[in-house]
């Protein structure tokens, strides 16, 4: 027998059936300013499909119903297959139906970046696994321009917006998908310790063929129907592009020994697979590898960078959402003062990532002007460094905003949080970011010194002592300058996000936002905003960061 013990009251609403786009406030501005307002409409119903129960569910499935690996069928031959739930399948067909695989370089339309990096954003507030081999097909396509005769014949299936899942050589597929295999056993990302070897098979150098032997630690998502691998030849690490399938219609011998069991990322495959004799097609010059290959790392950290900011908004959309609907001690969550203080400093966070994102994305678009090559190529390690650890501090914080609730797994925190370590880690770990960052400096000093300059114009009194403060970090020795590099690359970030706040928010939040962030007493834990931040300035923050559905 069963009777009713209690009635089921204060629990928060499911958030969904809203407009993801039409909600973000930064996003929809930020879009006009750099030029892709033409994308608007589209983002708008792609927003409203994206927060939609239905495709809210396929990132719930797809990492419930993880990928499975088949290394042989039942007769005993080498199958090396890894089978996905249709969630899976349904995501990336929204992915690739948006042009978020090859949009800037399908379109060629001002602000495509821009509008590209919106969709992107968009959807990684839904899930992230699916991410992956959007990204590195994405990132693939400048270094296979780079050989003509091999993009001839990849091109339209790699711009096609048709999602194609069938294991099948590339020239019966509709489209393809492109992966990266860089990182081994003994290296990490010390990819110069590399010892997988390619012996010529057809020709010598760029565009000719050879057989690769050796392994791959991580072989991120092993499906895809080609990956742009590292192999060492008499002249050093070079750049290979290496089918499933070979030319003649066999399957490349590219072993997957296993799938890694991740923290988080679950729905994305990720192995470790053995080189035996597998084909390849040499891409960009012999012996520079890695010069060929780190224009797709800088496209794939601004991914990084993208999705980490993506995860922050929806954690925050969240967190608000439960405040505004539960109740504690007789009030509102979201009308206690240091409750909106918290959410307050959540909201300027996501909001200064979400700008800097727009602003990594637009520098694309200007590759010749000195100060937009100064974003790409230092402030994009750096924000990949900042942005992406900053994440795994924000989605607790807004996971202990739903208390016990966030906890579990039967809601969204818990996957949230378990996803934020990955992008920290993926493309370059923070120490690696900030050295890049060091390194990226000494080869653009006049990139550098343009973008001090735009903190030395500012009005702020705090950006311009903030540029005065990096000027003399940046006279130190070297040995010290390392050593100190993650001081550094977090003062650059946050005088820069500072810089954006001030010229793209309103003036009263930027004030707030740069305040915190550069005095010592403020930021470090959320929620311990002071000075200008009174509650009247905290409720418009809020207001503004998500109005509610």
């Amino acid at each position: 027998m069963q009777w009713q013990t209690h009635q089921v009251s204060n629990q928060v609403p499911e958030l969904q059936d809203y407009n993801i786009f039409r909600q973000d406030a930064a996003l929809m501005e930020g879009l006009q300013r750099s030029q892709a307002g033409w994308h608007a409409d589209r983002l708008d119903q792609f927003g409203a499909e994206l927060g939609s129960k239905e495709v809210l569910q396929l990132g719930e499935l797809a990492n419930h119903h993880l990928p499975e690996l088949h290394t042989h069928d039942r007769f005993g031959n080498r199958a090396d297959t890894v089978d996905f739930h249709p969630s899976w399948h349904q995501l990336l067909t929204l992915l690739r139906r948006e042009g978020l695989h090859a949009m800037p370089w399908a379109e060629q339309k001002t602000g495509a970046h821009v509008a590209r990096a919106a969709g992107y954003y968009l959807q990684s507030q839904v899930e992230s696994g699916s991410l992956c081999p959007t990204t590195m097909t994405f990132a693939s396509i400048p270094v296979l321009q780079q050989e003509p005769r091999l993009y001839a014949a990849l091109k339209d299936k790699l711009f096609s917006t048709e999602h194609d899942p069938r294991d099948l050589p590339i020239t019966q597929k509709k489209s393809i998908l492109i992966g990266m295999g860089m990182t081994e056993k003994q290296g990490g990302s010390d990819v110069r310790s590399n010892t997988t070897v390619a012996e010529p098979l057809s020709g010598l150098g760029r565009g000719a063929e050879y057989l690769l032997t050796g392994h791959k630690w991580f072989f991120s998502a092993p499906m895809c129907d080609a990956h742009l691998v590292l192999a060492r030849t008499d002249a050093g690490l070079s750049c290979f592009f290496v089918p499933r399938w070979k030319p003649d219609g066999s399957k490349n011998p590219i072993l997957i020994q296993r799938l890694k069991d991740k923290l988080g990322n679950k729905s994305n495959s990720s192995s470790e697979v053995e080189f035996q004799n597998a084909y390849g097609v040499m891409v960009g010059e012999e012996g520079r590898g890695i010069p060929t290959i780190i224009e797709m790392a800088n496209l794939t950290r601004l991914d990084c960078v993208i999705g980490s900011a993506a995860l922050m908004r929806q954690a925050l959309t969240q967190a608000i959402h439960h405040a505004r609907h539960r109740k504690a001690f007789g009030r509102l969550l979201a009308d206690q003062p240091l409750m909106r203080n918290v959410l307050a400093d959540l909201a300027l966070e996501s909001e200064a990532a979400t700008l800097l994102m727009l602003k990594l994305a637009s520098a694309l678009e200007e590759p010749n002007d000195p100060l937009q090559r100064a974003w790409k190529r230092i402030i994009t390690p750096a924000a990949k460094f900042w942005i992406c650890k900053r994440a795994l501090e924000f989605t607790g914080e807004c996971m202990e905003v739903w208390g016990g609730n966030g906890y579990v797994e039967t809601g969204p925190m818990a996957r949230y949080y378990r996803e934020a370590p990955v992008n920290s880690i993926w493309e370059g770990s923070g120490n690696v970011m900030c050295l890049d960052v060091l390194r990226a400096m000494e080869r653009d000093p006049e990139g550098l010194h343009l973008l001090l300059a735009q903190l030395e114009q500012s009005p702020s009194a705090a950006l311009q002592a903030q540029a005065d403060e990096l000027r003399l970090q940046l006279s130190a020795p070297p040995e010290e300058r390392e050593m100190q590099a993650r001081r550094l690359v977090q003062k650059l970030v946050l005088a820069m996000q500072g810089l954006l706040m001030q010229q793209h928010s309103r003036a009263a939040h930027a004030s707030v936002f740069i305040d915190s962030r550069s005095d010592a007493q403020n930021g470090r834990v959320y929620g311990s905003l002071g000075g200008l931040a009174n509650a009247q300035v905290q409720q418009q923050i809020l207001e503004r960061a998500w109005p509610g559905p």
